[in-house]
């Protein structure tokens, strides 16, 4: 399965050993991530060289293209938000994993659109957990 994974980039990377064991294990189940390179250390500085217009066109095309889209959601972003509506707009499948007792967004929490799956975890584990169990209805 081709699946668009989302993370914080700008908004904060305090979770992203999370986001690499996430990307790691489905990669390791056989599915394409073209986003993976989103979870690795040097994400930053990578992505700082790209043109806003640029990222913005293959992210698009990315989405697009995805069977489903997972997004961590924990800490707060922009563009996973755009990404989030993009795909419903879509009608992609989409999972956004948060961990317990983390406050997200209402415009999450509060859309009953068939489509979008929002799961609390208490660790990586119950996270990985959660998606494979997402990608086996989807």
């Amino acid at each position: 399965m081709n699946i668009y994974f989302a993370c914080s980039i700008t908004g904060g990377r305090e979770l992203e050993a999370d986001y690499q064991k996430i990307v790691a294990a489905l990669t390791a189940d056989g599915h394409e991530i073209p986003t993976s390179h989103l979870a690795q250390s040097d994400v930053m500085e990578n992505e700082r060289e790209l043109a806003p217009q640029d990222v913005y066109e293959r992210d698009v095309n990315w989405v697009k293209n995805c069977d489903v889209l997972i997004a961590e959601v924990s800490v707060p972003s922009h563009g996973v938000g755009y990404e989030i509506g993009f795909a419903l707009c879509m009608e992609k499948p989409v999972l956004c994993l948060h961990q317990k007792g983390r406050s997200v967004s209402k415009m999450i929490t509060g859309n009953k659109t068939p489509a979008l799956t929002v799961q609390a975890y208490e660790n990586v584990q119950e996270a990985i957990s959660q998606a494979r169990l997402f990608l086996g209805k989807s």
